[in-house]
């Protein structure tokens, strides 16, 4: 019998582009990728599943996530500390617009999101509160996520917290 009563650890764009060295590094990576790989740890001992969701960029060219490019590729510590995790391919904001999240999601039992990752303002707080996401109890990781700076990120978290839970890592998982 597993522990992870239903839950579900999503991991949005985490990809290379968005850290140093990347077409668009964003604020606070070191300590956000720090604290996602402790999330995983913590998943993984209570076999919470891990999904990693990864946005390729359109048939026209982006200014990045293009589909081969390094940039799109899922950054290294995170697939070496999520060798297992379902990996979720997305091109739109929202995990779950025309995705098979929500099917990924009904296999695994789950009832509950605690999401995390990159651009809190954009596609963490698309996805949480995404009319699908309804179907589920969500969690933003507060100190999984980022943004390109502080402001933004603490603003999303305000905008978002009036339909979902705003919580550290630690208290949920």
């Amino acid at each position: 019998m597993t522990e992870h009563t239903g839950k579900a650890l999503i991991i949005i764009d985490p990809q290379n582009d968005y850290f140093p060295g990347g077409k668009y590094p964003l604020w606070n990576t070191g300590l956000t990728l720090a604290n996602i790989k402790k999330a995983i740890e913590h998943a993984k001992q209570k076999e919470i599943p891990v999904i990693i969701v990864q946005h390729i960029a359109g048939n026209e060219m982006a200014p990045f996530f293009n589909e081969g490019t390094e940039g799109a590729a899922i950054h290294p510590e995170l697939a070496a500390a999520a060798p297992m995790a379902t990996i979720v391919t997305k091109r739109f904001a929202d995990s779950f617009e025309q995705t098979n999240l929500a099917q990924v999601l009904a296999e695994k039992d789950t009832k509950e999101l605690l999401l995390c990752g990159m651009m809190t303002q954009n596609c963490v707080a698309h996805t949480a509160i995404s009319r699908q996401a309804d179907n589920y109890t969500v969690s933003v990781l507060t100190d999984c996520c980022t943004t390109v700076d502080e402001m933004i990120h603490n603003i999303a978290l305000n905008a978002i917290s009036t339909r979902v839970q705003l919580q550290p890592a630690e208290l949920v998982i």
